[in-house]
Parts: structure tokens; sequence; C-alpha cells
């Protein structure tokens, strides 16, 4: 059920739109051995060439982030901290990430708490680490906007998610490790995503070419009112680097903070 219904995503992708992308369905295998193993083992680059952990990205055009249901959170109406599974086009895991944060900030700051996502692979190992600060989320405030810090692997910085100010619009940059602009990320006026998907276009910095999207999946008017449990799919250029698409991970958890983070307490 769950390959069937990444598949489905995957038919909301951007045929003949990423540049340099292989076909998928070449670049990973199921163990013969065992049909129903859904632990992707995909042909790795050569060691050392990239960041340990994020070889596994080298692969991939479409990135699928599934947040789990919180039954606690859902029947109490309380904010529980958030769990996501990160998958290939396939359905199969290849990453874990699980926030980090005080009771606290998750009860009083709400979506604008301060955390820690911690992202691990199927072995366990921590590959990449968000953090996010906690900082205002209004055109009101133009100096302290949002922003994430991605580290790959912890403790060395590659890259940075930092939202802009606009009057009307969603807008975010991704930087380099020096906090330098390498991609622009638009947003629709309307987030909520009442009967649709919700798309943030990725864009060069001159805004003439889109490379990409970052898509909040519509799960359902049942699913998007009574949990907190959002799916999103991340559709980029396979040849992009595997720093950019971490960052790319990311700002999908910040968008999922900012504008789709709800439950039975804030109806």
């Amino acid at each position: 059920m769950a390959s069937k219904d990444a598949q489905n995503q995957r038919s909301r992708g951007l045929p003949g739109f990423l540049p340099g992308a292989p076909d998928p369905d070449h670049s990973f295998h199921v163990s013969l051995a065992n049909p129903g193993n859904q632990v992707w083992q995909p042909t790795l680059p050569p060691p050392g060439s990239l960041p340990p952990g994020l070889e596994y990205l080298s692969q991939l055009d479409l990135i699928i982030i599934h947040q789990q249901v919180e039954l606690l959170g859902m029947i109490l109406g309380t904010e529980t901290s958030n769990k996501y599974e990160i998958k290939n086009s396939l359905g199969q895991r290849v990453y874990f990430a699980v926030e980090e944060s005080i009771c606290f900030n998750r009860t009083f700051c709400s979506t604008l708490r301060s955390c820690t996502l911690k992202i691990t692979d199927n072995s366990g190992r921590e590959v990449i680490t968000v953090n996010r600060p906690l900082r205002c989320n209004s055109c009101w405030f133009p100096c302290y906007l949002q922003e994430l810090e991605i580290q790959a692997p912890p403790g060395t910085i590659v890259g940075y998610v930092a939202q802009k100010w606009d009057p009307f619009l969603p807008k975010f940059t991704i930087q380099n490790a020096n906090k330098e602009d390498i991609l622009k990320v638009d947003g629709p006026c309307a987030t909520c995503g009442c009967f649709g998907d919700v798309d943030f276009e990725v864009k060069t910095i001159n805004e003439k070419l889109t490379i990409g999207k970052i898509s909040k999946y519509w799960s359902g008017f049942v699913n998007d009112v009574f949990t907190n449990a959002d799916n999103f799919g991340i559709h980029v250029p396979a040849d992009l680097d595997v720093t950019v698409k971490a960052a790319m991970i990311g700002a999908c958890f910040l968008f999922d903070f900012m504008f789709f983070e709800h439950s039975l307490a804030g109806l």
C-alpha cells in the first residue's frame, strides 16, 4: 500500500521538467531475497565524494516527507514533538527525522517555537541537523524573520533557509554556508490547501528558471482538519548538489511549522 501511495504521489511530478534527471527506477532495487523489504539499497557514489550520509540524496529527484500521526496530540489537542519519515519515490524510507524541543516552547510558542530536528539514516546514524531559532513570523517585523541552519554532517554548516520580507507572498531563499543566496522559493498567496496541493516554486536567483518545487499534498478534508499529519514532496533535478537538497528538506520542515501545523486545540 505504501508503494502504491508513493507511486500515486510520483505521478504529481514534473515530467520533462527536471533537467538531467535519470530514470529513478534504475537507481535502486529491492532485495530479491525478501520482496517485501522496504530498505533502500542504492548504488552509491565513490566514498568520500559527498558528505557522509548524503550519498542517498544524490540519486533522488523526488523526496517524499510523511509526518507521522501523533495520536496523543490528536486526542488531547496538545502539541507533541514532530516526527517525519523521508522516503524515495517507491515509498522506501531513506531517513527519519525527530524534533527535539521542550514542552514549554511547544505549548506557549506553538508553531514559532525553537527546536532542533535530527535526521538519521536507516542505521541510526545522524546525518543532518536542522536548527530553528525562535523568530517572528510577521510582515511587521522584517528584521527578525524565520531562519533555519542546516548541518551535514552534524557540526558542519552547509546552508541556511531564510525568510524574505514580503507583504503578500511567502518568500524564502536557500543559502550556502556563507549565507549567499543560491535559490529562491516562492509560495502562493493562500497556503490553506483546503481542496488541493500547495506548491512552493524553487527558482534561480534571477527568477528566470523554475528548477523544482516543494509541494504540500492534500490528504483529504478529514485528515487535514482532525490530524496534524502532513505529506510533502520535493521535486528537484537529480544532479542538484546534495547539500542544497538537504537544505530543501529543512525548508519543507519550516513550511510545515509556519503554514500547516495545527491540531484540535486550534479549531
